[in-house]
């Protein structure tokens, strides 16, 4: 988790929750999917700031592993880095934990595909991109 940075944090609202009182696990999913949105904001890359500049990045696969249990109220806090960057995909490791306790919750992986904005092909990751991505993070993303 300390290698990840801290990119979004949030109190479990009531909703979240299922019959047995903890966070539903589905919510999970959101959760790594908000972290990855403010994860590209804080790089400057915004999901609008992608499709300006003529591409967009697709979900291909998630893989979440549950580690504890989040109720009503607690405050989590989420990490989210990039671990590998390929022609055209990108694989993203994320964590989210309670930093009451510092008990770990969930933590997985999050692929993206980068695509040409017009047409939906796959297109190579641009290199802008790569550069913000290692000038964010401490450890640069493996090449792939």
């Amino acid at each position: 988790m300390d290698e990840l940075p801290v990119v979004w944090e949030n109190r479990v609202r009531f909703e979240e929750t299922d019959m047995q009182g903890v966070v539903f696990y589905g919510n999970y999913v959101t959760f790594q999917d908000e972290a990855s949105s403010a994860y590209f904001r804080a790089i400057d890359y915004s999901y609008g700031a992608i499709a300006e500049a003529g591409w967009d990045i697709h979900v291909v696969n998630v893989d979440l592993d549950y580690r504890g249990q989040a109720t009503f109220e607690d405050e989590l806090v989420h990490g989210f880095r990039v671990a590998t960057i390929g022609e055209s995909s990108m694989t993203s490791e994320y964590a989210a934990w309670r930093p009451a306790d510092d008990e770990l919750l969930a933590e997985g992986t999050v692929t993206h595909v980068a695509v040409d904005g017009e047409t939906g092909d796959p297109t190579r990751v641009p290199d802008e991109f790569r550069e913000a991505v290692i000038d964010f993070q401490e450890r640069p993303p493996e090449q792939a």
